[in-house]
């Protein structure tokens, strides 16, 4: 096939990989790794095939894995190291160092490796990274301090490794530790100096272009990706691999400056991502043949066994020992979550490619270099499997993520809304309340309900709220305009389907006054009631009742017995998920569990009586 039918033919690939991990709730990168092992298996067609030789994919993936370095570098805030700041120094200092020796070891001692060779090896295997550990975190969805720590893992110590890995190669080539201490000495603060000062500077010079308007926004994300290009390439041509050390810190340093507004261009970056992690791994895994696997598969599931079982565990109860920052259930779930990922089969690929090509060494580097690619490649796809099969469940195991989160987010704490949520709390189901009005957040805290008191907009909001548990937005305020703005402004987070609001007055006006639809969350509650109505039916003594439909008693019936006033809010499974009712919806059909808003007859014949003695 020629090279257009080649591209088109791996982003179906790569859309089908990602559509079918998440229909089975699976490492997409799994899939990927398949389905690329796959394509060159059964059609004999790799990537090497369209390219002048192997430095110039090398360099293309070296591109690619500077784009999401950098679009993890954006989302990493230094508010989050309050609680998860000496954990993630742990992990990416003493955990480095513990994890570089025993993997060295384990290779000597499974692969039979020379040394070097194991050093090198132990180098590169340190990495995790954000091409493995954002697709798994969406997967496994934990509470907000692990998501932080992992987050904060897999991309700080990507360039780590990396800058590592030309250590020890130096090493190799300087003929042992000792000999050219100088050398490493100077790589190590080239690499330092132009990683930590030229990434600070662009994002300087950025900020400032940005904050003078002096870059227009149509060209934007085209700026953000020639920086990206260029501060990558420009680093690596004065110092090797320290270009991984540029865009994290470029990408960290915009994340945390308040001069000017990043999202939309990491909205930007995160779809791109999807795209690049799809053709790395069909790529790169495509080009390993199944002659290559035979020769290092045995020793391989050794080595890949010491990794999971001994080196992860080991490195990362060591560094923690002593420290109260985490649990041992915490701990726990971070020794058993390490999975390598593109940064980590780049890095192989390029050392392996010089030690082949390296004059002076002893030939029997050369030799185990060869195997590095193919090792490297199992040590990838065995770990995505192993901690992306076990990761979610010993989560939810240990109480650090839930399997299904439905709870729901109100933004609004009306004393309607508080019946709502009082009532959902009741029955078990995690209920959070935002509101700007002290009033409103007092009366919800005395009903023992929990609530904070922020604005749905504000960074508070987005940045410091634990969202674990929840899987819905319900904008709810009485301002139809923040609700849209903050439905908008939750889809990434929650996902579209997920994100609801009040059905607002507007909703049938003329398309000159109503807001676009593009803007507005899904409408929620049976029937589109507006914000009066909720507020007025509570008003008028409604209780929230829980009811389960079935064959015998249908939703008519249902209306009969309580009449037409009656609100359904949310539909409930078997098996406890919760789901707000789309406004418009025509049937809900049993059986399933509805909770709504009633007014009960006796309530309403006692009110009546009231009102007819207050008369007389």
């Amino acid at each position: 096939m020629n090279l257009l039918a080649y591209l088109a033919f791996l982003l179906l690939l790569g859309v089908t990989a990602q559509w079918a991990a998440w229909r089975m709730k699976l490492p997409s990168i799994l899939l990927l790794l398949i389905f690329g092992f796959a394509l060159s298996h059964f059609t004999g067609t790799r990537i090497d095939n369209y390219l002048a030789n192997e430095s110039s994919l090398l360099s293309l993936v070296g591109f690619f894995v500077a784009i999401i370095l950098f679009e993890g570098g954006l989302t990493l805030k230094f508010s989050e190291l309050k609680e998860a700041g000496t954990p993630v120094l742990k992990l990416c200092t003493t955990a480095v160092v513990i994890a570089f020796g025993l993997i060295a070891v384990s290779a000597r001692l499974t692969l039979g490796y020379e040394w070097p060779i194991c050093a090198l090896l132990g180098a590169i295997l340190v990495v995790t990274g954000p091409t493995v550990v954002a697709p798994l975190l969406r997967l496994i969805k934990p509470r907000r301090k692990m998501a932080s720590i992992v987050k904060w893992e897999g991309i700080v110590v990507d360039p780590i490794g990396a800058v590592l890995a030309v250590l020890v190669f130096l090493t190799i080539q300087s003929g042992g530790l000792g000999e050219g201490w100088d050398q490493l000495v100077l790589a190590l603060g080239k690499t330092l100096v132009i990683g930590l000062g030229f990434g600070w500077l662009l994002a300087k010079v950025t900020e400032y272009l940005m904050a003078k308007h002096l870059i227009p926004d149509f060209l934007e994300t085209m700026f953000f990706l020639a920086l990206v290009g260029v501060g990558f390439a420009a680093s690596n041509a004065l110092q090797h691999e320290s270009g991984l050390l540029t865009v994290t810190v470029l990408g960290i340093a915009l994340a945390n400056q308040d001069r000017v507004s990043v999202r939309h261009i990491l909205e930007f970056k995160e779809n791109l991502r999807v795209l690049i992690i799809s053709f790395l791994f069909l790529m790169l895994s495509g080009r390993i043949g199944l002659d290559e696997l035979g020769a290092v598969w045995l020793k391989g599931l050794y080595f890949l066994a010491a990794l999971i079982i001994v080196v992860r565990p080991v490195s990362v109860f060591l560094a923690n020992l002593g420290s109260n920052r985490t649990t041992f259930r915490e701990r726990l779930f971070l020794a058993l979550l390490a999975p390598r990922g593109i940064v980590a089969a780049a890095v192989t690929s390029v050392f392996a490619l010089e030690l082949t090509h390296s004059k002076g060494l002893p030939p029997i580097y050369a030799e185990q270099a060869g195997e590095l690619v193919p090792l490297v490649f199992i040590v990838i796809l065995g770990t995505v499997t192993f901690y992306g099969l076990l990761a979610a469940p010993l989560a939810r195991k240990l109480g650090l993520s839930d399997s299904n989160p439905s709870g729901v987010l109100f933004a609004g704490c009306d004393p309607w809304t508080r019946v709502v949520a009082k009532g959902l709390s009741a029955e078990g189901h995690h209920v959070l309340l935002l509101d700007t009005r002290f009033e409103n957040i007092s009366a919800a805290r005395m009903g023992g309900l929990t609530a904070v008191r922020a604005n749905i907009l504000s960074e508070y909001a987005e940045e410091e709220i634990d969202f674990a548990g929840l899987g819905h937005l319900i904008a709810a305020t009485p301002n139809n305009e923040v609700n849209s703005l903050a439905a908008r402004e939750f889809q990434h987070r929650f996902g579209k389907a997920n994100v609801w609001q009040l059905t607002p007055p507007d909703v049938d006006a003329h398309h000159q006054k109503a807001v676009a639809n593009h803007m507005r969350g899904r409408f929620c509650f049976l029937g589109g009631p507006r914000f009066s109505d909720l507020a007025s039916i509570v008003g008028r003594g409604a209780i929230m009742k829980k009811t389960l439909l079935t064959d015998l008693f249908t939703l008519d019936d249902f209306k009969t017995t309580h009449g037409e006033d009656a609100i359904i809010l949310f539909t409930e499974t078997e098996d406890g998920v919760l789901t707000p009712v789309l406004s418009d919806i025509e049937k809900i059909e049993g059986p399933i569990t509805i909770h709504s808003l009633v007014i009960e007859k006796d309530d309403m014949e006692t009110k009546a009586l009231k009102k007819k003695e207050a008369a007389e």
